[in-house]
């Protein structure tokens, strides 16, 4: 007869309790011991993005670390999540400041802060607003650039930034960063390699534009992005971002995403991942003609609400290393690949819009060229990525140099604001 109660029957025994404790203790040091090795040997995954209920995603105040990506630099986002310095949301007074709004080519992990173009060209304004030909139309004002460039952006996603975040700042002017190669593109869903994500589109019915983001907010309201945005789902991408050892595991996680992408379906030739050849002719189908006229009519929008705020409006089209190659052999032989006579399309497409339209319009690629040419120096990339990516350091201080010596001209740097 067994008198053992129910109540103790169903309890546990206590040899296998401390079995499993002792599991449990021998993982937790196994790990803390992972953990501290990687430490010693200085690995370490810099994270510097979260997801985001306006625009899919943007860059994590306060993040910083090693950006190993075309070099090796250090990063740190300020606490309002741009990668800057620190800035006060109002504006200083005798302060003209100048929000720039563009992708990676802006964000410019790949350089130090201090050296990318909107450092530069704030340099060389404020040089321009202390010269004595200057003072005389700008009462003694400080100059203050503010970047807000998230890596992968499209001009939707910027028109929605500026929306919602920049005008906060009070910029007196708006420069549009536009990499030719690939915002077209992203711009339409039928063509952007990532339109099955979470982002935002627009698209162009009955003469407007008409916000698309369907999928963002199917996102939003997913059980999974609640669970984030808690106070648990907070805990837990806290220890994501400063566990060395959940670094390593996001490492491998990213490393398996990238090499399963799909191809795209119009992939540059040159081999830079990204980019797009096609934008180099006139649109051939009807998804380049609604990619190219959605990309007008949100740069037109753009300009309108600029200048609706009493702002000064500026579109700056990128370049990307085969349009300003010194190597003119190469260039050469890349057109005739692409059957084109030259690579400038979208370039001078923008450009004919400024002219039509009424803004301004700096066409950096050609300039750039010439610039190369000249010197014989190459403005993208270094080391093993020489001739291609991001702009080097040489290429930001061109560029920011350009984009200062046309914003010293007369009216630029005048406000009534």
């Amino acid at each position: 007869m067994n008198n053992t109660s129910p109540s103790a029957r169903l309890r546990p025994p206590r040899r296998l309790l401390k079995k499993l404790l002792l599991v449990f203790a021998g993982l937790a040091i196994a790990l803390l011991l992972a953990e501290g090795a990687l430490r010693v040997l200085g690995f370490s995954h810099f994270i510097p993005y979260i997801v985001d209920k306006d625009v899919g995603f943007s860059l994590r105040p306060n993040a910083e670390g090693w950006w190993r990506k075309e070099g090796l630099t250090y990063v740190r986002i300020n606490s309002q999540g741009l990668r800057d310095r620190e800035h006060t949301i109002a504006k200083p007074r005798d302060t003209i400041r100048i929000a720039v709004l563009g992708d990676s080519f802006a964000e410019a992990f790949q350089v130090p802060m201090e050296k990318t173009f909107w450092t530069v060209m704030e340099q060389k304004l404020q040089a321009c607003v202390a010269s004595s030909e200057t003072s005389a139309t700008v009462a003694a004002r400080k100059i203050e650039v503010l970047n807000f460039g998230v890596s992968g952006f499209s001009t939707a996603r910027e028109l929605i930034l500026l929306r919602q975040r920049v005008w906060q700042y009070d910029p007196d002017l708006v420069l549009l960063l536009v990499t030719t190669r690939n915002d077209v593109r992203d711009n339409s869903r039928a063509l952007d390699p990532y339109a099955s994500s979470a982002l935002p589109y627009f698209v162009y019915r009955e003469g407007s534009l008409h916000l698309d983001d369907s999928r963002l907010q199917a996102r939003n309201s997913s059980l999974s992005f609640r669970v984030q945005q808690s106070l648990a789902g907070r805990a837990l991408n806290q220890l994501r971002f400063h566990s060395r050892l959940v670094g390593l595991l996001d490492a491998v996680r990213e490393m398996y995403q990238w090499r399963n992408t799909p191809t795209v379906k119009h992939a540059s030739s040159s081999g830079e991942p990204g980019l797009d050849d096609e934008v180099f002719r006139a649109p051939a189908n009807s998804d380049w003609v609604e990619a190219w006229t959605v990309t007008e009519k949100l740069v037109l929008q753009m300009r309108d609400e600029v200048r609706a705020r009493s702002a000064k409006f500026l579109v700056v089209t990128g370049s990307t290393g085969i349009q300003v190659s010194p190597d003119a052999s190469l260039r050469a032989a890349y057109t005739k690949q692409l059957g084109v006579d030259n690579l400038f399309y979208p370039d001078m497409r923008f450009k004919a819009l400024g002219d039509r339209e009424g803004f301004e319009v700096i066409t950096l690629a050609p300039l750039l060229l010439e610039y190369a040419t000249r010197n014989q120096v190459v403005l993208h990339g270094s080391g093993e990525t020489q001739g291609k990516g991001h702009w080097n350091e040489s290429g930001h201080r061109v560029v920011g140099e350009l984009i200062a010596q046309k914003l010293c001209q007369p009216g630029w740097l005048q406000t009534n604001r």
